[in-house]
């Protein structure tokens, strides 16, 4: 290998090392520290991902399961545009997010990104039923949830919930998203996502 070779090798590490510090520096929304988030459940861990960008332009759309690269908080603006009167608003979806995290602020004192992945956590259900053809006799079935689906069906869950609390009703939409995730990080089974989970999981295990 020559010394230009390496000296550009070198150049390119250097520059990779300087952007993963500058990430790992950088605030969500200019004012939420992504570091030092805490991971209760070992199993979603790693399709969990918090980084500081809440827009990255579609680049994994094309990309077979790798939704899970997309920071958890984009992945969250992006199931809330799936209803009929968001739909590809991203900025509008965004800013109900950004308010969202001010008002669980105000109210916990916590980091609002520590608060939504643990509201993830205690809303992805761990068993589901599917159904089995015996003879022509469709049986339920209970089954393990894989750990990636366990946190798309989290995520559909909170904005159900935000969904249901919001429309056409006098609750904004961030007030309504706050409400959730600040209940489901704390576990309270009157909130919709921890409902929802509750709710899978007692069918499941009524046909096991």
């Amino acid at each position: 290998m020559s010394d230009s070779e390496s000296e550009a090798e070198e150049a390119a590490e250097t520059e990779e090392e300087a952007e993963s510090e500058e990430t790992a520096v950088a605030l969500l929304f200019g004012e939420w520290s992504v570091t030092e988030i805490e991971y209760q459940d070992p199993s979603t861990e790693r399709y969990i991902t918090v980084t500081p960008i809440a827009h990255t332009m579609g680049r994994h759309s094309e990309k077979q399961f790798k939704k899970s690269d997309i920071s958890i908080v984009e992945r969250l603006i992006n199931r809330l545009m799936q209803t009929e009167e968001n739909t590809g608003k991203k900025q509008l979806t965004t800013r109900i997010v950004r308010d969202a995290f001010d008002v669980i602020h105000s109210r916990t004192e916590e980091n609002p990104v520590q608060i939504l992945v643990r509201a993830v956590e205690n809303s992805a259900p761990r068993e589901e039923t599917v159904r089995l053809k015996y003879g022509g006799i469709s049986v339920p079935k209970a089954v393990d949830v894989a750990p990636q689906r366990r946190v798309d069906q989290a995520l559909k869950f909170i904005a159900d919930g935000t969904q249901n609390a919001s429309y056409k009703t006098p609750t904004d939409a961030h007030e309504a998203l706050a409400q959730q995730l600040i209940g489901a990080a704390d576990g309270d089974v009157n909130t919709y996502s921890v409902n929802q989970k509750e709710e899978k999981e007692r069918v499941a295990a009524a046909a096991r």
